[in-house]
């Protein structure tokens, strides 16, 4: 018996859980099922409960929620030996205020610097700083943040050519490559909410090396749907991983028709591989 928890994929057993905690109900399902498919927005609970009392489970996020956030991502980079830009993490601004009273060189690395909030997305909490004054600035933002619990953020190298980035999204066994690259001088990050076109054809050698990278990671950590963020500093061709993000935007996938169809056809696989099939009709959003 096949159970999804995912609103856009049929089983033979279909459940919702947004906006809830997994019951007993659920993990009575859970430990009847045969596999398991959860939806990017699986909540830690549901997840944990499904890993625990499943023996197939797709996505595979134990990497995702072993290490949460921005600066969880930093510390399974350097856990798998991930080539990233130096980065030194902070739980808050207390912990960076005891840095700067501990350290002669009172940042943890020279202008400019990149500074992240564990959170947030499409570049709304990385701040690109040249100064102390920015420095201060950013760290006002992340004070505030901790009222919220969010304390956490790094700090890192800025890499010059950040205006373009490489996107590899995995979905399933496929991996699907496209750079990001920023038309606006005045901003610093390639995201397509801040303007970025998408370019598919520059670079090809480039782009395998970012695909052949990511796969790499992927093999190590199982990580299958997701997608990478890389950068090639100047006069480079070995990516740095950069971020990454569990929730993607679709379009430079084709849009979500075109995703949705992915992830079927790679959910298909993943049963077949394992002796299993969904039911012949799957609804498309």
């Amino acid at each position: 018996m096949i159970l999804s928890f995912h609103p856009c994929i049929v089983g033979d057993q279909n459940v919702i859980c947004a906006g809830r905690d997994p019951g007993r109900t659920d993990l009575e399902a859970i430990s009847a099922a045969s596999a398991v498919i959860l939806s990017q927005g699986v909540r830690p609970a549901l997840y944990w409960m499904a890993r625990n009392h499943s023996a197939l489970v797709f996505p595979d996020y134990d990497a995702r929620f072993s290490f949460p956030g921005k600066t969880g991502q930093m510390e399974l980079f350097q856990k798998y030996n991930a080539p990233h830009p130096r980065s030194r993490v902070f739980q808050d601004t207390e912990d960076f205020n005891l840095f700067r009273r501990n350290s002669e060189e009172n940042i943890p690395m020279d202008f400019p610097l990149v500074l992240k909030l564990d959170w947030g997305g499409e570049g709304d909490t990385v701040y690109f700083v040249t100064s102390h004054g920015e420095l201060d600035h950013a760290l006002a933002r992340v004070h505030l943040a901790e009222g919220s619990g969010n304390g956490r953020f790094l700090i890192q190298d800025y890499v010059p050519g950040a205006d373009r980035s490489l996107r590899v999204v995995v979905i399933g066994r496929s991996f699907h490559p496209y750079w990001r690259v920023q038309q606006d001088s005045g901003s610093f990050l390639a995201s397509l909410a801040g303007g970025a076109e998408i370019d598919y054809d520059s670079d090809p050698e480039l782009m395998s090396a970012g695909v052949q990278s990511v796969k790499k990671f992927c093999r190590v950590t199982g990580i299958n749907l997701a997608g990478f963020d890389l950068l090639f500093a100047e006069d480079s061709s070995k990516p740095l991983f950069i971020e990454i993000n569990y929730f993607f935007g679709r379009r430079g996938l084709g849009g979500s028709e075109s995703f949705y169809a992915m992830l079927d056809a790679e959910i298909r696989r993943w049963l077949e591989e394992n002796g299993l099939s969904l039911p012949k009709t799957t609804e498309q959003p």
